[in-house]
């Protein structure tokens, strides 16, 4: 795992935590300040929301980056193990029967990433393009008015990018109800990635968590297996 996608991925890491705490508190505010002039506390969910902006705007450049690498990276072009050949679905399955028989079943290399994981990243990528466009969507029924800090162009291109949310889900509480219900997804998402990540560690006995930190991890020569 290259530099650039370990800070990326730690960068990720701590974006997901502020922006489920501060959606929460947007989607139903669940604290308060100690401060008892209202002054000063009418602007908490001012803040959670700017919060929020900021760190779905860092997702939002992660994923185009992301993207990017999926196609052009000098390291490991992801996209070649999304091509539903024989051998990625092959590969595919292989490791899902290594995971669903604890270890007792590997054919497959696990060198580089397998075809199994990176269409569960995959997943989780397209999960927060929709999350950019159910939000941005979101953001800018704020702006009724038509007008924002920056000109009218900024409303008008996300309603021109985002308005199709709309018909989807059947109005902006649908979207509302869909954005927040993503979160969820994205949550179970995580969680199952930490439990494979030790899991790997656990029965591949190769260091999977450390490639996270060092970019790397141990493989047993197949040579010396012989």
């Amino acid at each position: 795992m290259t530099a650039t996608m370990r800070i990326m991925h730690w960068t990720n890491a701590l974006c997901m935590i502020v922006a489920v705490a501060t959606g929460l508190y947007i989607g139903h505010p669940y604290y308060q300040t100690f401060i008892a002039d209202p002054a000063v506390d009418k602007y908490v969910m001012a803040w959670n929301r700017w919060g929020h902006l900021i760190v779905a705007i860092i997702f939002d450049v992660t994923s185009i980056l992301i993207g990017y690498l999926y196609f052009f990276s000098r390291f490991e072009k992801s996209y070649k193990k999304l091509i539903p050949n024989k051998k990625n679905i092959v590969e595919f399955f292989e490791v899902f029967f290594n995971l669903i028989t604890f270890n007792r079943r590997k054919k497959f290399d696990s060198t580089h990433n397998d075809s199994f994981n990176i269409v569960y990243f995959t997943i989780f990528h397209l999960l927060l393009v929709f999350m950019l466009f159910s939000g941005l969507q979101l953001y800018v029924h704020g702006l009724a008015s038509g007008e924002s800090s920056i000109g009218t162009w900024w409303p008008a291109m996300l309603h021109l990018t985002t308005d199709w949310t709309l018909s989807v889900f059947g109005g902006n509480m649908g979207v509302r109800i869909a954005h927040h219900t993503s979160m969820y997804f994205i949550i179970a998402w995580v969680m199952c990635h930490i439990y494979y990540q030790i899991w790997r560690t656990i029965y591949w006995q190769e260091g999977d968590i450390a490639i996270v930190v060092g970019g790397s991890k141990f493989v047993k020569d197949k040579e010396e297996e012989k």
